[in-house]
């Protein structure tokens, strides 16, 4: 499935800003600079000591940030999701083998970097950095967001109440789930109401999630968001880059 596991680790990776440059070629993951931190290690970093970062300006452009399992004809799926307008992936699969995953993982940064689209791994930085993934993306009940900073990548936190948004020290955060939705059962519905408490009070880049598409994307707008994540409205589609297409011409910017 895609690439082999034994070329992961030599595989460049792209910065969240097509601004900023690329990372050079030949080098490990742990002599780079991450696309949205300094250069850490595991007992170093201003950053990770004060739990704080500045991500803001690399994402200004990011919109339309598709979740998605590993699927039939990933590469081509995600590629014409791109297309589309998707400008940050995530896979988030937790029933293959770690083997299989890696793999996957692999087809995925290989389309991901030949768009300039940063690659997110769910819950596993181990496997994001073999992986040369941009970044990681956790739960409240994964792996602590400063656990997961250990592995020299920036992090994402789902949050899914007022007080969680507050205390978030993550590079983002989701927000949601905004509608009920089969991809996260057992959470309810936060609504309308946490998107709005977010786009007044949170101090770091957020994405709303859970259950929303072209039917609704325009009142999670209204609500005040300006970045939206996805995962049926474009894993299910029969069109992907269409239903892509869809959902960023509804979004501002």
């Amino acid at each position: 499935m895609g690439a082999s596991r034994s070329s992961l680790r030599a595989r460049p990776s792209p910065l969240f800003s097509s601004a900023s440059g690329s990372r050079p070629a030949g080098r490990s993951w742990s002599e780079t600079a991450s696309p949205w931190s300094a250069p850490a290690t595991p007992r170093s970093s201003s950053r990770r000591q004060t739990g704080s970062s500045s991500p803001a300006p690399l994402l200004a452009d990011r919109r339309l940030y598709l979740v998605t399992p590993v699927k039939p004809g990933f590469g081509e799926f995600l590629a014409a999701a791109i297309r589309g307008g998707v400008d940050v992936v995530q896979v988030r699969e937790r029933s293959l083998a770690d083997g299989r995953l890696l793999d996957a993982l692999g087809e995925a940064r290989v389309v991901t970097a030949a768009h300039g689209i940063p690659l997110g791994v769910n819950d596993r930085p181990d496997l994001a950095v073999l992986a040369g993934a941009d970044f990681v993306h956790v739960g409240q009940d994964d792996i602590p967001v400063e656990a997961a900073r250990a592995f020299g990548l920036p992090v994402g936190l789902s949050t899914h109440a007022p007080a969680e948004i507050d205390a978030a020290r993550a590079d983002y955060i989701a927000v949601g789930p905004v509608y009920a939705t089969p991809t996260k059962e057992g959470r309810p519905a936060v609504g309308l109401e946490l998107v709005r408490y977010a786009a007044a009070n949170a101090t770091l880049p957020w994405f709303a999630i859970g259950g929303i598409g072209a039917v609704n994307v325009a009142e999670v707008v209204a609500a005040g968001a300006t970045r939206v994540a996805v995962v049926r409205a474009i894993v299910e589609a029969g069109d992907p880059e269409r239903a892509a297409r869809e959902l960023r011409a509804a979004l501002p910017g």
